[in-house]
């Protein structure tokens, strides 16, 4: 009797369930049916939407293996997230790193965290293809194929949408200059506040790159003792974008990943560039300033400066409460650059995927499906929550307001505790040790216990308690 054969089970890779995700997104198709086309179970699709958060993640990092089916995790996963942790460091300094390297500082990192693991090829082998680590040549190679010539310049609005369907959507970025007033408070518009903030993200929303951010002092002093690797985004001492340090640094990775993409730019931009040598990878396409739609949607703006206002109007009021008697202008003075790097990168963190795709679509700066005219007050109405004490109204004007006409006056260097105490001018707070970092991790515990606070706020401590700690064993 002849027996028969287990069905053999489809795995798909990452990349393919990123766009099981984009189908049941952008069209009406059920689980049911994007399983038939990729040929999978149904209850597989529905695992892919249960964890839905961690897949965008993993595509986002750029670390991850995107051609990679399965994630099984490390039996040690320690030494593992150490490992890639000190191995990002050293590729950021632009160490030599190698095979024999890695393992000995494997070696090192068990016997730190008290484990007995001793690192095989086979292991550094998996840890490289779980982490998608490779070292690349040592040397800079001439690209394969010279770079295309500029071709004749039709009007832009001829060339964009030619342009553009030569492209998949997610290989399509917008990118913006944005002003931000970092410090300012709601009624007050100061002079001396202003920093130039660069956003880019791919029509998918599958892709945020890293924020720059550019302020008028050079170094300023919020930044003593601070790892520029533990920077959440990149800062740049002068008002003007250095666009063609970021166009260069963004060619380079879109070619370390062998992708063609096309970046949405303002034409005045594109003009300042136009003698930038070696972009191989990335295709500028101008936006003419006749041209209303701007290269990154208006909404994603929106949202990205909603997010900042909530976050600021937050911190100023923790603060105020803490210092009794004092007004919300003479608290937003204490917001440093620092301060503001670290909340420009969570309120861009917190714009939804969905409202940077259906914002490219309603533009016509990628292709799909136009959404309603109803779905964007919606999606508006949705980021612009009201802090409270202000309606949306005084809420809506105090996110634009970069519009209004500033405050003449003179101009004051941002002071920090030391200053406040009278240190004098040269004086700097001392940095905190790993002792003085532990015993803040108690202090936090304890406050969370005392304040009776959720279960959810718990995790997200126990998530930094855990890295802290990680931190501290290197």
């Amino acid at each position: 009797m002849e027996l028969c054969g287990k069905k053999k089970l489809h795995a798909l890779s990452l990349a393919e369930k990123i766009q099981v995700l984009e189908l049941l997104d952008e069209s009406k198709m059920s689980q049911s049916e994007v399983a038939r086309r990729f040929q999978v179970s149904q209850p597989q699709i529905s695992r892919i939407c249960k964890n839905k958060e961690k897949l965008l993640a993993d595509w986002c990092s750029g670390t991850a293996n995107r051609e990679r089916k399965r994630k099984r995790e490390s039996k040690y996963s320690g030494i593992d997230e150490a490992l890639l942790c000190w191995y990002h460091i050293a590729r950021a300094k632009a160490w030599d790193v190698t095979g024999p390297m890695l393992l000995h500082k494997a070696k090192e990192l068990a016997d730190i965290l008290g484990q007995d693991f001793v690192p095989s090829i086979g292991w550094l082998v998996r840890w490289k293809r779980r982490n998608n680590v490779g070292f690349g040549a040592r040397h800079i190679l001439a690209p394969p194929f010279p770079p295309e010539p500029p071709p004749p310049a039709p009007t832009p609005q001829a060339q964009l949408p030619l342009s553009l369907k030569d492209f998949s959507p997610e290989d399509i970025f917008g990118c913006v200059e944005v002003p931000l007033l970092y410090r300012a408070v709601p009624g007050r518009v100061g002079t001396c506040d202003r920093v130039q903030v660069l956003l880019c993200a791919n029509s998918r929303g599958t892709e945020k790159r890293r924020l720059l951010v550019s302020g008028p002092q050079a170094a300023p002093r919020c930044f003593f003792g601070v790892s520029s690797e533990a920077l959440p985004a990149s800062y740049h001492p002068d008002l003007a974008i250095p666009w063609s340090e970021w166009l260069s640094q963004f060619d380079r990775d879109m070619g370390r990943q062998g992708r063609q993409v096309a970046l949405l730019m303002a034409a005045r931009v594109v003009e300042e560039v136009a003698g930038l040598p070696g972009l191989c990878h990335v295709r500028l396409l101008p936006l003419s300033a006749a041209n209303p739609t701007p290269p990154l949607p208006s909404s994603v703006v929106r949202a990205f400066k909603a997010h900042y206002r909530r976050r600021l109007l937050s911190k100023l009021a923790a603060a105020q409460s803490e210092r009794a008697g004092t007004s919300l202008a003479e608290v937003g003075a204490g917001i440093t650059v620092l301060d503001a790097l670290h909340m420009a990168a969570a309120a861009w963190a917190k714009v939804p995927l969905q409202l940077i795709v259906s914002s490219f679509i309603r533009e016509g700066l990628a292709p799909g499906k136009t959404p309603l005219a109803q779905d964007q007050a919606s999606e508006v109405l949705e980021v612009l929550q009201v802090p409270g004490g202000l309606s949306l109204e005084e809420f809506s004007r105090f996110v634009d307001l970069e519009s209004e006409e500033p405050v003449s006056g003179a101009c004051k260097e941002e002071v920090g505790p030391a200053d406040e105490a009278g240190g004098g001018e040269d004086s700097f707070e001392p940095l905190p040790t790993k002792a003085d970092a532990l015993q803040a991790l108690g202090t936090l515990r304890r406050w969370l216990e005392c304040s009776g606070t959720t279960p959810e706020l718990f995790e997200n401590f126990y998530a930094c308690e855990e890295g802290v700690e990680r931190l501290c064993c290197l």
